[in-house]
């Protein structure tokens, strides 16, 4: 008897069913995660109030794009959430790895302009091979949401009228609740209400408020041209003058000078009464009552002087080694030495430190400053003030040469402008040589004096190792004996590539017999934060603090022959080419800078873009809310904290006047250069 054996077939079907309710928390939950995640894998402190505000505001994100998705057919919902969760995780992440290689946030502006970050491909390859663990954490949700959709046999989403409007009303009291928060919140620096109203400093803003409340801002302001934020206050009393003890020296007979204001006859008055704009008003009423620098026993000393003007990139004290760098240590040593010198980064791009060192002006919030300068006057920017006086003037960067539109603002800036690809025939490497550049520019304009030349160099760039830059590679002999990591020894290899070409550059003005009427002046365009911070830690000898020390750095401004004079006040990049016009005797206007000559008796101020400051009284973190006296200063509580926001107050004034000289045209109008 034959057997038949029947076997019955089964269908495993799927059990979980992700729909409804589970859908929008998992939403909710997976954007918060992300938040956090980018929270804690980057800068500022991870526990204070803006945890609050990024879960009310994250929560709204999840449950508005789950509303949106309740008009989408029913097929298509699981296709549509999944989408624009994979989205928000590659800006999650995409912010994440710009973080970890510029140390901020991309804006909107920088995003639509971002194709020339492309050229730092090899560099993103690299930040994301060091930073995968991250990566893979970042996509865990949108992973997780692939799989869950996928092992559910129903997907019947949110559809009807009356839920739509419960979901509605949900979102209504999430974001209705953040936004009341942060209304009945603290109104200072840096606080939820601040950064959603006024100021823009995207670090500070994504920890207080999140990455995609931040960028929703950010895209009012900037795409949409939606400006919230209101002018600060008027200048009342000003900053208390506060009595700063000095060292103990013996008596001496001098005479008393009175030096003039350093000002210039300008129509502040008429123009306030025949313009109607209130802006204008507020700038004309603002410039006008700014307190002035005097003239000095500084001034013009080196009127009618050469002037070479050199943007380092990445440059820092760090750098300065009696050894391996002996120009830079002749040069710092020689000239005038400035022993508390920061150089503060910027919120958007590199190029701000560029513009703040160039103009004497603070960078807008949101947009490349540089860039934006080139539709205005710019008649205090060197190239400028000198051409009219007979100078040659001439502007190199041994880079592509439309880098960050510099093709357009350097020529605005009065220069003849030329770059790799636009006249400066340098070797393409990564980065390219300092040294060639001053090889094949030196001779351009040391015979056509006076002369003004304006370098923004490139070989200090990131990354520091010796496989992915070419002038740490070519340097590596020179330092492998340095007690350093990879990162610090590529770091020193970088630097003396910019000390060879100084010593060629110090080598062609004695040929040219003009070493002894030129003033030479260098800065960074920022710290070198592509080191890691231990690698920061080894070059300084100890752990480097990180809210003020980390932007200390190096301004050099040295002539040949000339006494040296030690510096001891707070100063920072903005106050570059206020000091250089007040050596050179240069016609202007001190009130019309956010920099100060630091030659001056004005009191100091260092800004950061984060808010905190550095004056001779004393020094205010920003992210923590904490004004630490100065040692010897003694004020009550109450003059301390008046002290503290009137310094607050006129630093806001400056950042938000300083963007309405580029959104205005301002000096344009206040110098009559339109007439």
């Amino acid at each position: 008897m034959e057997t038949r054996r029947i076997y019955k077939r089964t269908t495993r079907k799927k059990v979980f069913i992700f729909q409804g309710l589970s859908v929008l928390f998992f939403l909710v939950l997976g954007i918060l995660y992300l938040e956090l995640l980018l929270r804690g894998l980057t800068s500022g402190p991870f526990f204070n109030e803006g945890l609050l505000y990024s879960a009310l505001f994250s929560s709204g994100v999840g449950i508005f794009i789950y509303l949106l998705g309740s008009f989408i057919p029913k097929k298509g919902q699981g296709f549509f959430f999944g989408v624009l969760l994979f989205l928000l995780t590659f800006l999650f992440a995409s912010q994440f790895i710009y973080f970890k290689i510029f140390r901020t946030f991309f804006t909107v502006f920088s995003a639509q302009n971002g194709g020339q970050v492309l050229e730092f491909i090899e560099d993103i390859v690299h930040a994301m091979g060091r930073n995968a663990l991250g990566l893979v954490f970042f996509f865990m949700p949108f992973f997780l949401y692939v799989l869950l959709e996928k092992r559910s046999a129903e997907k019947p989403y949110v559809h009807t009228w009356m839920e739509r409007g419960l979901i509605a009303f949900l979102l209504l009291i999430v974001t209705g609740g953040g936004l009341l928060w942060v209304n009945l919140g603290s109104k200072d620096v840096n606080s939820a209400y601040d950064l959603y109203y006024q100021n823009k400093y995207p670090v500070a803003s994504f920890n207080k408020l999140g990455l995609l409340t931040s960028m929703r801002l950010d895209l009012q302001r900037t795409a949409l041209g939606l400006e919230t934020k209101n002018a600060p206050p008027p200048l009342a009393e000003g900053i208390p003058d506060i009595p700063i003890p000095v060292k103990d020296e013996e008596p001496r007979e001098e005479e008393i000078i009175v030096y003039e204001d350093q000002v210039l006859e300008l129509p502040f008055t008429r123009l306030m009464e025949e313009t109607a704009d209130d802006t204008l008003k507020q700038m004309h009423a603002y410039f006008s009552q700014r307190t002035p620098t005097k003239k000095n026993q500084y001034t013009r000393i080196f009127e009618g002087y050469n002037l070479i003007l050199i943007t380092a990139e990445a440059y820092s004290h760090y750098a300065i080694d009696e050894t391996l760098t002996p120009t830079l240590y002749k040069m710092s040593e020689e000239g005038f030495r400035f022993t508390d010198f920061y150089n503060p980064l910027w919120g958007v791009s590199t190029s701000d430190g560029e513009y703040v060192a160039t103009t004497g002006l603070l960078p807008k919030s949101g947009v490349w400053s540089m860039y934006k300068s080139g539709d205005i006057a710019m008649p205090y920017a060197m190239g400028n003030a000198l051409r009219p006086l007979g100078y040659t003037t001439m502007a190199y960067h041994n880079h592509t040469y439309d880098y960050y539109n510099r093709d357009i603002s350097h020529p605005n800036l009065g220069y003849e402008y030329k770059g790799l690809g636009n006249g400066l025939d340098v070797a393409p490497t990564w980065p390219e040589s300092d040294l060639e550049m001053m090889e094949l520019t030196a001779e351009e304009y040391m015979g056509k004096e006076p002369f003004h030349a304006y370098y923004m160099t490139v070989s200090g760039h990131m990354r520091y190792d010796f496989t992915g830059n070419y002038i740490a590679y070519k340097n590596r002999d020179l330092v492998k004996d340095l007690p350093y990591s990879e990162g610090g020894q590529a770091y020193m290899a970088t630097q003396i590539e910019l000390d060879l070409a100084l010593a060629h550059l110090l080598e062609k003005l004695e040929e040219y017999g003009v070493a002894e009427n030129t003033l030479i002046a260098i800065s960074g365009d920022h710290y070198p934060y592509g080191l890691d911070k231990k690698d920061l830690d080894e070059l300084a000898g100890h752990e480097v603090e990180e809210t003020f020390e980390l932007y200390k750095s190096s301004f050099i401004l040295y002539k040949k022959g000339m006494e040296p004079v030690t510096i001891d006040r707070p100063a920072s990049s903005l106050d570059i080419i206020p000091t250089i016009a007040n050596l050179l005797g240069l016609s202007y206007d001190s009130r019309l800078y956010m920099g100060q000559d630091l030659l001056s008796d004005i009191a100091p101020k260092v800004i950061f873009n984060d808010r905190s400051f550095i004056t001779d009284v004393g020094r205010y973190d920003a992210s923590k809310n904490v004004f630490t006296l100065k040692e010897g200063i003694v004020l009550t509580e109450e003059e301390k904290n008046t002290y503290r926001r009137a310094v607050s107050q006129e630093i806001d004034r400056q950042f938000y006047y300083s963007a309405m000289i580029l959104d205005t045209d301002y000096y344009s109008l206040i110098l009559g250069l339109s007439e």
